[in-house]
């Protein structure tokens, strides 16, 4: 499966399930449901910085839920900032599974909003402190440059890194 839909195929079940909670009529308007990517190694040239990973800010009905936070503390953190999103002000934050490249920025998260809720599911593995070759990204050099893995010339190594510093975050079944 490749990165993106690696990425969206949690990001649609979190949305399903969330679209499963009954909500006020008013509150589940789709005109007002809003995902900010926070974290990616796609897109054309912004304020955000590149990386391999992923984050999303959901706002849906009336709830604001972080899904993810990529693989860089210091990274997500420039991120949000870049797109002014207020952490403190989350309802809770999920962590759709433990590879570093999704939970590496718990760190910063924990900085700024330390009684967060964080949804996680309950792994027996991980790949933390494992890397990826750049070989592993794979090519295409029809694609425009902003399609491509951090503009078509990948990292040499791509090390993931812990989520947390010295704190447990309790598993959910």
């Amino acid at each position: 499966m490749n990165h993106s839909m690696h990425s969206f195929v949690p990001l649609l079940w979190l949305l399903s399930g969330a679209m499963a909670v009954p909500l006020p009529a008013a509150a589940a308007d789709p005109a007002k449901a809003q995902i900010t990517v926070l974290y990616d190694a796609f897109g054309k040239t912004s304020k955000m910085q590149k990386d391999w990973g992923f984050s999303a800010f959901i706002e849906y009905g009336g709830k604001r839920i972080l899904f993810d936070t990529g693989n860089n503390a210091e990274i997500f953190a420039h991120n949000v900032k870049a797109k002014d999103i207020d952490l403190t002000k989350l309802d809770f934050a999920v962590a759709s599974h433990r590879h570093g490249d999704h939970t590496s920025g718990l760190n910063y998260l924990m900085t700024v909003n330390p009684d967060v809720k964080i949804y996680v599911p309950k792994e027996n593995f991980g790949v933390f402190g494992a890397a990826l070759p750049g070989t592993f990204y794979k090519r295409d050099e029809s694609l425009p440059v902003d399609m491509r893995y951090f503009d078509g010339p990948p990292p040499r190594d791509d090390a993931f890194r812990q989520p947390m510093a010295a704190r447990q975050v309790r598993m959910d079944h």
